[in-house]
């Protein structure tokens, strides 16, 4: 059986009105196995099979990106949640530790004492528009498929 590749991408993501919204342009690349974690599988799919030189044009639902937004990871908590930080503001984000995972969550409103997070990733429940330009494709180590990231 053939292994997975590793796959390294030039990408930019654009919005559906066409603003840029991010893009690998003047900084690394995507570098991921496929099949692995770290990329979205829209990302994943598209690469699938194709070779070095390819530039694609993808459109990615949500359920192949950050999934749909959900609205139970909205909550508010109590002010005294973020003790020790001073002058906390709208847009600021924060890893918590509940249970087994950490989150990352985004303050998006403050009323008194009761400051509204959301633990969404900020892109969730977006159509995402990339141009997506393949640079490097190779076999990955048995390292890197155990691991389900690239190693160097």
């Amino acid at each position: 059986m053939q292994k997975p590749a590793v796959y390294t991408v030039h990408y930019v993501l654009k919005n559906k009105l066409g603003e840029l919204v991010d893009t690998s342009e003047g900084s690394e690349p995507l570098h991921f196995v496929l099949g692995g974690s770290g990329v979205i599988a829209g990302i994943q799919e598209a690469v699938k099979d194709r070779n070095v030189g390819d530039c694609l044009e993808v459109t990615v639902p949500p359920s192949m990106a950050y999934g749909e937004h959900n609205p139970e990871l909205i909550r508010k908590v109590p002010r005294s949640m973020f003790e020790g930080v001073e002058n906390l503001q709208v847009g600021m984000k924060f890893q918590t530790n509940t249970g087994d995972e950490a989150q990352v969550v985004q303050v998006v409103s403050i009323d008194g004492n009761l400051i509204k997070v959301d633990a969404n990733h900020p892109l969730a429940g977006f159509t995402l528009y990339f141009d997506l330009e393949i640079i490097e494709k190779r076999e990955a180590t048995d390292e890197e498929v155990a691991a389900g990231y690239p190693l160097d």
